[in-house]
């Protein structure tokens, strides 16, 4: 066997932008010869899809699965809107919905989970990339579960049925009937899908948001030139209103505009007869947060015609 020193590795590196290992293995299996490791590369389509890697993703769907007690949420990226309408990327996307289901949220360990074709996730999805022609990420995972109950799910803007821009899934714990559950859980996770609340209950606001806001609502009404105790008073009802805003158990349900959520699933607790906990929720925004590149399509004509 040639040998195969790093200086060659990091040659076929630069050329094909493919990842360390994957260059090694190119290079051994074709003798050390550069120009066929490259061709090695792109037939495995581990070229092309390192070439896309830098491309900006904040496309592509989110998907959910839920069954009984147990729901998953994932976000699949690719670069245009039209990949989410690929059967091929859709069927993917499901796929790892499903086995998040079984298999938990770590996006590292699912990448290495071998699937039916005898390839790992992630060798799928570089494979994918090759075919489709876009760069694409697998970018973020989360499970929700109850000891009894159901995670509900909705979806937003539904591609396909459990595909979309918006994914969540909603936690009820309880001994209830769990289509009636899965029926209030569904309402409140069409809420979650509109509301976009940041925390479940008071409890678990973050100590370094609610300071923040304390701070500059506090900067606020001493603006008012009103006593101390008078500003107190102020500040605390902002900050119940803030607790509303943000909170899902303190929010107004979207669908009457009128019941708090917590009054919600107490409603739903007297009617099923038995206990009633709004466990988890975890909502899904396609491409929330990712920076998107701003195109100025007149300057890249121009650039392109060297002017």
């Amino acid at each position: 066997m040639a040998e195969i020193s790093a200086s060659l590795v990091k040659e076929l590196r630069e050329k094909t932008g493919a990842g360390m290992m994957d260059c090694k293995k190119a290079l051994i299996e074709t003798a050390a010869d550069l120009e066929a490791a490259v061709d090695w590369l792109r037939k495995k389509g581990l070229a092309a899809a390192a070439k896309k890697a830098g491309r900006v993703a904040a496309e592509g769907l989110v998907g959910v699965a839920s069954k009984g007690p147990r729901g998953a949420l994932v976000e699949i990226n690719a670069e245009t809107d039209f990949v989410a309408r690929n059967e091929q990327f859709q069927g993917f996307v499901k796929s790892v919905a499903e086995l998040a289901l079984t298999a938990g949220d770590d996006v590292a360990t699912l990448k290495a989970a071998r699937q039916p074709s005898g390839k790992t996730l992630d060798e799928e999805l570089t494979a994918l990339i090759a075919t489709i022609g876009e760069n694409m990420n697998f970018r973020r995972a989360k499970t929700l579960s109850v000891s009894q109950g159901v995670v509900a799910s909705y979806v937003h803007n539904a591609t396909a049925p459990g595909l979309g821009k918006i994914g969540v899934l909603v936690a009820l714990e309880s001994s209830g009937d769990a289509a009636k559950l899965a029926e209030v859980g569904k309402q409140i996770a069409m809420h979650v899908a509109a509301a976009n609340p940041l925390f479940l209950n008071i409890g678990s606001v973050d100590g370094a948001a609610l300071d923040r806001e304390r701070g500059v609502l506090t900067e606020q009404a001493s603006a008012s030139g009103k006593p101390p105790a008078v500003i107190e008073k102020m500040v605390e009802g902002r900050i119940r209103k803030y607790y509303e805003e943000v909170v899902l158990l303190e929010q107004v349900f979207v669908i009457d505009g009128e019941t708090r959520i917590s009054k919600v699933v107490e409603n739903a607790a007297k009617t099923l007869g038995v206990p009633v906990v709004l466990a988890g929720f975890a909502r899904y925004a396609l491409g929330e947060g990712i920076e998107k590149e701003e195109k100025d399509f007149a300057a890249e004509v121009a650039a392109q015609l060297g002017h």
